[in-house]
């Protein structure tokens, strides 16, 4: 079986990494897996970027971008079945399609001749513009007088009407299978224009060996942290990210008594941790966007907890990595995040934008070792049963071949 994965990047940002550990999933079975990407971060021989046409693009855009509708003047993707990676796939496997590199009205034609899936990492597939819609529902009906829209990925004018009923032309004239990773968009997919497709629920995996627990000791010495400290971690591509939660971390932090303060260290990782800690009142190790799996295992395992105050999310890649090691998380009950993190099992869940639900989440796992050691190893526990990548690998191998034994 020949799969072709189709994504922003091959391995930059949540989306990006849910689709290569399952393209590294596949290969380590023996079958054959290629990326067609937008922009290559891996130098991998098994990627390839998708074909632009830059000149006519750009010229296109002086007309298309004005009037708000994002992408559309992409026609490279209308190139893609003349890729040899598309012409020897068996089946393609579609992920995030927004942010400047794929053009959502080539899908009738690319899913004509292709059995095709398309993986919701978030919302964007069913609105009119946004990834996430918060508190709207007018993704339901149709979209128009955008309440957002600043919300990534923006718009320069309100277009969301027309972009949601261009969607739904699309999907109109396409044959596609759809994937979400949480139950929570399950729900959301089925109540969406998407609902004329077949949906199935399939968890991103993670390695299990790649991430476990480590000596915390060992980790600390590692990083350079005191291991006479309490290490708090809070990772996020941005950290200055309205919807990763971290003015919410910041005000909680804020909260925390003098004495505990004084114990912690606030461990990072992704780009804009600049002011944090004079704003917390607590010392700041940032390591920067990180790509490893070794250094991200070892920086969870050196934390006691994890703190992770996201606003909107689907299945959180961050979770899965630190229930892996073994570290429980105070999250919020938005999204796929309560399928994760669950209350007295596996961390606490505060109420989203709650700073001081937030902080009470923090000194209970904090001040309570044993607690946190039982989280701890129902974490790595449940991350083994539920979330391996080998599971993820035979749902999707289950469902790739169903999906060509209906086509063909």
């Amino acid at each position: 079986m020949n799969v072709l994965q189709i994504n922003q990047f091959d391995f930059f940002g949540g989306a990006a990494i849910a689709a290569y550990r399952l393209h590294q999933g596949f290969v380590a079975k023996g079958f054959s897996s290629k990326l067609l990407v937008g922009s290559a971060k891996t130098g991998s021989r098994a990627v390839a970027v998708i074909p632009r046409k830059y000149r006519l693009e750009n010229q296109l855009s002086r007309l298309t971008s004005p009037t708000g509708l994002n992408n559309i003047n992409l026609l490279g993707s209308f190139d893609i079945p003349k890729h040899p990676y598309y012409q020897e796939a068996d089946v393609l496997n579609f992920h995030n399609l927004h942010n400047g590199y794929f053009n959502y009205l080539a899908l009738p034609s690319l899913t004509k001749n292709k059995p095709a899936i398309i993986t919701l990492h978030d919302m964007w597939s069913f609105t009119g513009h946004c990834a996430y819609s918060f508190d709207c529902d007018r993704w339901k009906t149709g979209c128009g007088k955008c309440p957002y829209p600043d919300v990534y990925p923006p718009i320069s004018k309100d277009c969301s009407h027309l972009e949601w009923k261009l969607k739904d032309w699309v999907y109109s004239r396409s044959r596609l299978t759809v994937v979400t990773p949480s139950k929570w968009m399950t729900e959301q997919a089925q109540q969406s224009m998407l609902k004329r497709f077949s949906i199935h629920h399939i968890p991103n995996g993670i390695d299990t060996e790649a991430y476990q627990p480590l000596d915390p000791d060992i980790c600390r010495e590692a990083l350079g942290i005191p291991g006479n400290k309490r290490v708090l971690i809070f990772g996020a591509q941005r950290l200055t990210d309205s919807r990763k939660g971290g003015n919410s971390l910041l005000e909680a932090l804020q909260k925390l008594p003098d004495s505990i303060k004084a114990e912690i260290i606030l461990l990072t990782l992704g780009e804009g941790s600049e002011g944090i800690s004079t704003t917390v009142g607590m010392p700041v190790f940032n390591l920067g966007y990180v790509s490893s799996d070794r250094l991200k295992a070892i920086a969870y395992s050196a934390a006691d907890l994890l703190v992770f105050p996201t606003r909107a999310d689907n299945l959180p890649i961050v979770l899965q990595e630190s229930m892996a090691c073994g570290t429980p998380a105070v999250s919020c009950k938005v999204g796929g995040v309560p399928e994760l993190i669950r209350p007295g099992v596996t961390g606490y869940l505060a109420e989203p934008g709650n700073s001081v639900d937030l902080c009470q989440g923090i000194l209970e796992l904090l001040e309570d070792h044993a607690l946190r050691d039982r989280l701890g190893q129902q974490c790595r526990e449940i991350a083994i049963q539920e979330y391996s990548l080998e599971l993820q690998v035979k749902r999707y191998t289950d469902l790739y071949q169903q999906v060509i034994r209906q086509f063909s």
